[in-house]
């Protein structure tokens, strides 16, 4: 029975992560900092299934939702050595912020990472390098803008 355990992720796409070093690293409120790299709430594993499905319709058909109890995961890693590595994590609720480097640094982030990632693996190729060309020519605009500011 496919389903999601109950694991909690912080999602950011990589390019943000890529702006956020860019702007620690010539900022200068940046210096002796640390910055998380979260673009919103952590998300369980079914809220990120939930996404896949609503947005990418028939593509996503094989995305299980069903939420997987925590015994019957427990079950799963008696006889899977991969699923035995998730057990102390499982049910484990987390959550971070980004309010320190939107404050200091004035990062921004959209909560696109997960579609911005199925889109890679998916074979609507044309679209998903549109995205790319748009998000590289953003972040490098503002490296540059940066950059002419030192």
């Amino acid at each position: 029975m496919p389903g999601c355990p109950k694991l909690y992720f912080g999602v950011v796409d990589v390019r943000y992560v890529a702006d956020i070093h860019l702007r620690a690293m010539t900022d200068p409120a940046a210096k002796g900092e640390r910055f998380l790299a979260t673009a919103g709430d952590f998300m369980s594993m079914r809220d990120i299934a939930k996404v896949l499905k609503d947005r990418l319709g028939a593509a996503a058909k094989r995305v299980p939702t069903r939420e997987l109890p925590d015994w019957l995961v427990r079950i799963g890693a008696m006889r899977d050595p991969a699923i035995k590595l998730i057990l102390p994590e499982l049910g484990q609720f987390k959550n971070a912020t980004n309010e320190k480097a939107t404050r200091l640094l004035g990062w921004v982030t959209l909560s696109i990472a997960i579609l911005t990632r199925a889109m890679r693996l998916s074979r609507n190729v044309r679209a998903n390098w549109r995205l790319q060309q748009w998000r590289v020519t953003a972040i490098c605009s503002q490296f540059r803008k940066r950059s002419r500011k030192s």
